[in-house]
Formats: structure tokens, sequence, C-alpha cells
């Protein structure tokens, strides 16, 4: 698919038929994310592929919106591999994990499987329900699947602000 079509036709999904996607689509979906610039390319992302009955079910206990997606992919940084800014009051880290899923999620379209981006949790709950590390930060989860027969894009999808009021020339 072209770049254009890619980014046009990205929605997120909030019904998955639940089947997997398979583990071709998967690698590149990964593949797309390892490819993602970071910081001074510290590539501190860290991701972990949720596919199991029991790690689904943790997932649903944590979240109301996997919406029946078969995978979850939980996105997180390691909190010491990250850039620290001048004046060492911010840090790259969640910018980083933000580039990462995004190449992920466009991969994702590009190769046929839909997506939807979760932040209606808790990241600390998932963490401690996943036993991640303590200085791993979970940033995001992505829903991975099949959008389910007779799903579409939300109705305000393709409804976009002007250029000119998002976009300011200094």
């Amino acid at each position: 698919m072209e770049f254009a079509e890619v980014v046009k036709n990205r929605y997120s999904c909030k019904k998955y038929d639940g089947k997997q996607i398979s583990a071709e689509q998967l690698d590149a979906v990964l593949q797309a994310g390892r490819l993602a610039p970071t910081a001074k390319n510290l590539q501190g992302q860290r991701i972990y592929v949720v596919q199991s009955a029991e790690g689904l079910a943790k997932i649903d206990e944590l979240t109301p919106c996997r919406y029946g997606a078969p995978t979850v992919l939980v996105v997180a940084f390691d909190k010491n591999s990250v850039f620290v800014y001048p004046g060492e009051e911010a840090n790259s880290g969640v910018e980083d994990a933000s580039i990462v899923a995004t190449h992920m999620m466009l991969a994702a379209t590009n190769t046929g499987v839909d997506s939807c981006w979760l932040n209606f949790f808790d990241p600390a709950a998932v963490a401690k329900a996943f036993g991640l590390p303590e200085n791993e930060q979970v940033l995001m989860l992505l829903d991975l699947g099949f959008a389910a027969e007779g799903f579409a894009p939300l109705p305000n999808h393709t409804s976009r602000k002007p250029l000119e009021e998002t976009v300011k020339y200094l």
C-alpha cells in the first residue's frame, strides 16, 4: 500500500472478529517498531506480545478496551535507556515509545491488520500484572486483529480541522 493510503486508511478498530493475525503479519509489525527512530538510537522500547488466553484475561481485567482483539502489544520503555534533555527535567522515553508504537500501528494497516491505540488503563497496574521490571514504564497498549464483519470506522474518522487551524507559520 502507498504510504499516503496507509495514513488515510488507518483507524481505531473498536470491534474485532477474534481471528488471530499471522506470524508474518506480527513480525512485520514488530520489525517496523524495531526500525523506528529513537533519541540517540538508544532503542529503549520494550514490546511485550500478549496472545495467550491467560494474558488476554489480564488485559481484560485492566481495561475495557481490548474489543476482542486476539493480540495486544504492551509498549513500554526502559527508564534507564533514555536521552535526558538539557535541564534534566524531561527525557525521551515517552516520545521514543510513541514513535515505535506509531510505526507499528501504520505497519499493521499496511499488512491488512486493524489496530487500536489504548490509553484507558493504569500503566502501573499493567506492569504489575505482567511482572515487568521496575525500570520499565508502560506507555500504551496496542490492539491488533481483524475488524468484525460490518464494523467500520467511527463516523467522525474522516473529520479534520482545516490545516490553517492546526498549523501556524512563524
